[in-house]
């Protein structure tokens, strides 16, 4: 999957040769992008916030329930499960909405069904029945697999090319700021609305009418392939929507690395859990400061690469990201860390992590056809939660059938992103010469 031979590829800027996109050649013009941008951040804000709180209010209830330790395992582990799946299942649907439709109607439909999907949460809280609470974490799940290829496919349509990194920096800061801040408000909603858990509901139901408020301020764009006919075998539309990903050795680098990079998050955030408990001894409040370190520093890292960009999609910043991620995540290894210095050294792995995926993102963004470009995207968001579901094998593999510490886990972990590392050293000088950014954008 990862070819890099043939001609290579140069960080070339934007607006060389080429007009001024027309998006800001006029002052009017500028500021309806803005609008339509930042209308798009806080409408994926909200979306980020509201899956993971649900998903993270289920589990903090599940907890409370005082089941027996394996029992209690296997329904987060369900939970979990439950969250994940609609990825795999409903990507690609979501695709096909974002290149049949205009996305601005697809994020606005979305937003509708989340209005559902909310009225699910709040009667399964109000009743206090887990099985319609678990439902309610699939539910809104699948609305953001339809969501997502939409959300991402609107960037390179509503920003100038010259703003497509930094707008993926800005909205990657806002979906981990999102994720953090719904992991500690389901902590607070499960505590403070103890027993009266549908007040929690209504709570996220507002969010949802705020979100769906926003999604229409979101800029209208036309319909990418109109004509295009919905296949009802998913795997078909996958080979089909590889295919094209084959075909441009710059976009099956990005796809390759999006997917490692999931992959490794995913790794990272089962490690945490057990090296707060068995290494640092520390109870589940310290354990989320952790794994906020690790969302902070990927957001900040994201908005310092969309302005290191300056303009472009430079790819440079992945192996530079990719050896910082190796680096910092094999200083977890040594014993004595505290609370803070883990923290530290996660934030700083997380920190070039935003290196990594600010222009994996931006290409996956841009280099598909626009007819193609909502499928492709659905593609490479269907294969990053395979590689979530292969973390989880690997997390067994090496703590399991290995007997490897927590830490030993990060040192496994950092051997593997080594790997990554120079094959996008390999791959950059392979293609260092080719242009980014497709001569008829």
């Amino acid at each position: 999957m990862l070819g890099c031979g043939g001609a290579p590829l140069i960080v070339s800027k934007l607006a060389t040769s080429d007009p001024p996109h027309p998006v800001a050649s006029h002052s009017g013009e500028n500021r309806a992008w803005r609008l339509g941008f930042w209308s798009l951040i806080v409408t994926q804000f909200q979306n980020a916030f509201n899956d993971n709180a649900i998903k993270f209010l289920v589990i903090y209830l599940i907890v409370e329930m005082n089941f027996p330790k394996h029992v209690r395992d296997r329904f987060v582990w369900i939970v979990s499960a439950l969250f994940a799946v609609p990825f795999v299942l409903f990507s690609l649907t979501g695709g096909y909405f974002a290149d049949r439709y205009s996305k601005r109607s697809v994020v606005i439909g979305t937003k509708v069904m989340e209005i559902f999907v909310m009225l699910v949460t709040i009667l399964g809280l109000w009743l206090n029945n887990l099985p319609l609470e678990c439902a309610a974490v699939f539910l809104i799940s699948t609305q953001s697999a339809l969501f997502g290829p939409s959300k991402y496919g609107l960037l390179p349509e509503v920003l100038p090319d010259r703003e497509l990194s930094w707008g993926n920096g800005i909205i990657e800061l806002g979906t981990f700021i999102g994720s953090i801040g719904a992991v500690m408000a389901a902590g607070y909603l499960a505590d403070h609305f103890r027993g009266r858990q549908y007040l929690s509901g209504l709570v996220l139901l507002g969010c949802t009418l705020f979100g769906l408020a926003t999604s229409f301020g979101i800029t209208h764009v036309p319909a990418a392939d109109p004509g295009k006919k919905f296949r009802w075998n998913p795997l078909a539309d996958l080979a089909t929507q590889m295919k094209a990903v084959n075909a441009d050795r710059l976009l099956n680098w990005a796809v390759f690395g999006n997917v490692y990079l999931w992959f490794l998050a995913a790794l990272l955030q089962l490690t945490i859990v057990v090296y707060g408990h068995d290494t640092l001894h520390v109870n589940e409040a310290h354990i989320s400061y952790l794994q906020a370190a690790v969302g902070i520093g990927i957001g900040v890292g994201s908005v310092v690469a969309g302005y290191a960009s300056r303009g472009k999609i430079d790819i440079r910043l992945i192996p530079i990201g990719a050896l910082g991620m190796t680096i910092f995540g094999a200083l977890l290894y040594p014993s004595g860390h505290s609370v803070h210095s883990a923290a530290a050294h996660l934030a700083a792995l997380g920190f070039f992590g935003g290196f990594f995926a600010v222009p994996l993102n931006a290409l996956i963004q841009h280099r598909p056809e626009p007819a193609h470009r909502g499928g492709v995207i659905a593609a490479a968001n269907l294969l990053s939660f395979i590689g979530v579901f292969f973390a989880a094998a690997a997390y067994y593999l090496f703590s399991t059938v290995f007997r490897q510490t927590p830490a030993g886990v990060f040192l496994d972990g950092a051997g593997l992103t080594g790997i990554m590392t120079v094959l996008c050293f390999y791959c950059y000088y392979q293609v260092r010469s080719q242009p980014v950014m497709k001569a008829e954008d």
